[in-house]
């Protein structure tokens, strides 16, 4: 390849967005003569080398925007800590079905077994897989409804809430609610209903939710 065809593949690489090509393209065109390619192959690779770094970079900013505490996937979790945890039925969720039908999942259990890991490893793969998502934990929440609340601006705010297609609520029930607290929390998940997937974690069982929320 001639110094100036490289030049000028470079300059339209670079006009068109692709910057990664403009980079690697000695490396690609190296590549296409070793390997013998056609000139489709060698098309084929060069877009699939920028749809990966396009990729990769929305992955990133996905977890930017995500507000994830760790970004720890299921591969980092020791499932022999947890025996009673069926593994089958996480790498199930893993699949992001329950994303793709705007389900719900709640892990629930004691503190230290590791419900805001798995949480956050599905966020995660969600994230990898194109999905928006947002992370919480369920006081954080309620105190900035709270505040956007008293100077006019819920409705606003409340979009933060909404607009993830995975909103992850962690810490559910460490700290009972008031009334007018719960209607707010109750608001983020009616409105998400049907819409998008919320995924929570808690320390209490369905049955203490009603304390946790004060309304029975």
């Amino acid at each position: 390849m001639t110094e100036l065809v490289t030049s000028r593949i470079q300059a339209s690489a670079a006009k068109l967005g692709l910057p990664h090509l403009s980079i690697t393209l000695h490396e690609l065109a190296k590549r296409a003569d070793a390997d013998a390619m056609s000139y489709l192959d060698f098309l084929d690779l060069v877009l699939q080398e920028e749809l990966a770094v396009r990729d990769d970079r929305r992955f990133r900013a996905g977890l930017r925007l995500s507000k994830l505490p760790h970004h720890k996937t299921l591969d980092d979790y020791d499932f022999s800590f947890q025996p009673e945890l069926d593994p089958r039925k996480i790498r199930e969720l893993a699949t992001l079905a329950f994303v793709q039908a705007h389900a719900n999942v709640a892990l629930l259990g004691p503190p230290g077994v590791g419900k805001t890991h798995i949480a956050v490893a599905l966020a995660v793969a969600a994230c990898r897989a194109g999905f928006t998502v947002y992370f919480t934990t369920l006081d954080d929440m309620v105190r900035h409804l709270k505040a956007a609340d008293a100077i006019g601006r819920l409705a606003r705010k409340l979009q933060t809430y909404l607009r993830p297609n995975v909103l992850v609520i962690d810490e559910v029930g460490y700290q009972p609610l008031e009334r007018a607290e719960a209607n707010l929390v109750f608001q983020v998940i009616s409105k998400r209903y049907e819409k998008g997937s919320t995924l929570l974690t808690s320390n209490k069982s369905f049955g203490e939710w009603g304390q946790v929320f004060g309304d029975e």
